[in-house]
């Protein structure tokens, strides 16, 4: 059994939810601090209990006094099953959420400092008041900012950063995984298929994102082309909450032939959007076309993704570990997990040491650094 660092005070509280991931920071900590895997650990052992009433509880078997505790959870994770009165249920986001706040109560202020890392941010995509509904993200962040020894919230990709506006005691930290995926795609690709690149956003919501790839390849040897979507939408009807897109408008060169498109977005749920940005984009001829999320959520499944890999309409979907996917979707060819455990890692031993994250933040060179080292190989 491995033993827990004894002369640091670091100490992470890993949820089932996150269990995968957790390790894996765990993991590049213990070489950060130069221990070894096979006989430390800085994972605080817990329990998670869930109750057949439906309510839960979450017990910490080892002592956090005075630690500086980092708490790993996956909002978006559905496949842990617990029963409720016989039936069998999977845990929601709400169920994740408030063991979440269940485990920062069971610390009952004996931690130093409570940092919360939730990569995939609870009720993220509900940053504005449209109508007569709560504001549940700014609610969530504003609780854990009343919560005694909460000292920061680590988030990666916030849908609009502007959330943070809920809070004012303790920190809020927004990451970008960029510079991981597109290190990734990078070593993946020819030079050919590097030469000429449209970079095109789904929605006028990624526009900032579709820039920011899109300066990620400012290099001489790459033609460069930016163009964009514009969902025309049925607003005199209402499905499953949204109203229906009745076309996707391209706005950009038309004159695409023989380029690699690269589709950015924070996250894809249904992927209806998407196929309907691949048709338009096969349409003007790309060669190939790429797309890129933070989070794939896969909501309706991957058939429909699957289906259009096989008939040549996609190429590939690159995408992080940052949020649940089931083992029997990273088996297909066209979907490329990256892995961003390393980064996590690197921001929870900068922040223990109170060394500075600026260069975790806003470092966006990597790519660059790796197309000069690719176009000067002789290799494709």
């Amino acid at each position: 059994m491995k033993k827990l660092v004894e002369k640091d005070n670091l100490r992470l509280m890993v949820f089932e939810s996150a269990k995968d991931l957790g390790e894996k920071v765990n993991d590049h900590l213990l070489e950060l601090y130069n221990l070894d895997k096979e006989k430390y650990t800085f994972i605080v052992p817990i329990n998670e209990l869930f109750f057949d009433d439906g309510h839960l509880k979450v017990e910490i078997n080892e002592t956090i006094r005075g630690k500086d505790l980092f708490l790993v959870t996956d909002i978006g994770n559905y496949s842990i099953e617990y029963k409720m009165r016989g039936l069998i249920n999977h845990t929601t986001p709400n169920d994740l959420m408030m063991q979440l706040k269940d485990g920062i109560g069971a610390c009952n202020r004996h931690a130093k400092n409570i940092n919360v890392i939730m990569p995939l941010l609870y009720a993220g995509r509900q940053h504005r008041r449209n109508t007569r509904e709560n504001l549940m993200c700014g609610m969530m962040l504003h609780e854990l900012d009343m919560m005694h020894g909460v000292k920061s919230f680590i988030t990666f990709d916030a849908h609009d950063q502007g959330v943070e506006h809920a809070i004012h005691n303790m920190e809020f930290d927004n990451f970008f995984v960029t510079n991981t995926i597109l290190e990734s795609f990078i070593k993946d690709s020819s030079k050919s298929n590097l030469s000429k690149i449209v970079f095109v956003a789904p929605d006028n919501g990624a526009t900032g994102r579709r820039n920011v790839y899109l300066n990620s390849f400012n290099y001489d040897h790459i033609h460069r082309e930016a163009g964009s979507f514009v969902k025309q939408r049925d607003y005199n009807n209402l499905v499953d909450g949204k109203y229906p897109v009745i076309s996707h408008d391209y706005s950009g060169n038309p004159k695409l032939d023989g380029f690699t498109a690269i589709v950015s977005d924070d996250m894809i749920s249904s992927g209806g959007s998407m196929f309907d940005v691949i048709d338009e984009l096969k349409k003007r001829n790309v060669k190939k076309v790429y797309l890129m999320t933070t989070y794939a959520l896969f909501t309706k499944g991957i058939d429909k993704f699957d289906k259009y890999y096989k008939e040549g309409k996609f190429d590939g979907l690159y995408t992080t570990n940052l949020s649940y996917i089931p083992e029997e979707y990273k088996k297909h060819e066209w979907l490329h997990v990256c892995d961003c455990s390393q980064e996590i890692a690197n921001i929870i031993y900068a922040i223990h040491n109170d060394d500075s994250i600026s260069d975790i933040l806003r470092d966006k060179s990597k790519p660059i650094k790796m197309l000069e080292e690719k176009f000067k190989g002789n290799s494709e």
